[in-house]
């Protein structure tokens, strides 16, 4: 059944379960928190919960699926040769830009989630997501036609973990930057690299 099939008020009861296992992972930790907690917080009785849950580790799976489903979405129409076009016209790519719109939009979940009391497993989920849906279709695009000195399997392994690391660490510093903006750091770092920009540094400060 679809979302746009689900009665609002189940739509309504599995928000504020969501928001709930959010900020009981924050304050205590998703290995600390029993069903109690779940059903208090969130201002509901146990029989509410299990109708839709069967424990919290499966509200928690329901919550990364739901989250790793709507990032596809957005995933799904991106074409790496059109971000080369944005780059050189120095704007951020539409597709990458609501990516961190939904990110900042459900900030309170991935940044509980994806932090240090949260489920490690949803870092290697995500990752694995980005791989598959993005990142093996860019590197193959750029490769297929000659040889690299990298194999690409690495290439990708350095560009998930590097990405993911600029979202966790957005998350960390209080979502400073826009989402616009974000995806434009993102796309420099993808396409000048890391090494690249700080030359580019070294180069002003010695104006």
């Amino acid at each position: 059944m679809s979302e746009h099939t689900v009665d609002p008020r189940i739509l309504r009861t599995r928000k504020m379960l969501k928001d709930a296992l959010s900020q009981l992972i924050e304050e205590k930790g998703f290995d600390a928190i029993t069903v109690k907690d779940l059903t208090s917080k969130a201002g509901l009785n146990r029989g509410t919960f299990y109708l839709n849950y069967t424990d919290k580790y499966d509200l928690l799976e329901k919550c990364e699926e739901e989250a790793i489903s709507e990032l596809r979405k957005f995933i799904r129409v991106v074409n790496p040769l059109d971000i080369i076009q944005y780059v050189n016209r120095n704007e951020a790519y539409p597709p990458l830009v609501k990516v961190f719109e939904y990110l900042y939009e459900h900030s309170v979940f991935f940044r509980a989630v994806l932090g240090p009391k949260g489920d490690p497993a949803f870092q290697k989920k995500l990752k694995k997501f980005m791989e598959v849906n993005f990142y093996e279709k860019l590197v193959k695009m750029q490769l297929q036609d000659k040889e690299s000195s990298v194999p690409y399997d690495y290439v990708i392994a350095y560009i998930t973990s590097a990405h993911l690391g600029i979202i966790l660490y957005w998350f960390e510093s209080g979502m400073k930057y826009t989402p616009n903006e974000l995806a434009m750091m993102l796309v420099n770092l993808s396409y000048n690299g890391p090494t690249g920009l700080l030359f580019q540094l070294k180069k002003i400060d010695h104006l």
